[in-house]
């Protein structure tokens, strides 16, 4: 079996990694006044380069950004545009 879709998984994987540890690092910010924190439009913008299940994971994990009705929508729709957007590289390069 050829395992090339090893080129599309890893940087997935990678950028979910940076994603919930950026969302680790901004609640463990939120906590120290005067602190230099992340963007939440940083935040929208890893999760729109394929980090949208890291970013969904560091909510919940570290219940960060889960009052905003703006992160409990768009994180989700975000993650089916992710999915769909590998699904069509991998017909792409592997079909």
């Amino acid at each position: 079996m050829d395992q090339s879709y090893i080129y599309i998984i890893v940087p997935f994987a990678l950028i979910n990694i940076i994603a919930f540890l950026i969302m680790l690092d901004d609640k463990v910010k939120s906590s120290r006044p005067n602190a230099q924190r992340i963007s939440e439009g940083m935040m929208f913008f890893l999760a729109t380069i394929f980090g949208s299940f890291g970013v969904y994971a560091g909510m919940f994990a570290f219940r960060h950004k889960t009052q905003k009705w703006y992160f409990l929508i768009g994180i989700p729709l975000l993650m089916i545009e992710n999915l769909a957007t590998i699904y069509a590289i991998y017909l792409f390069l592997f079909s």
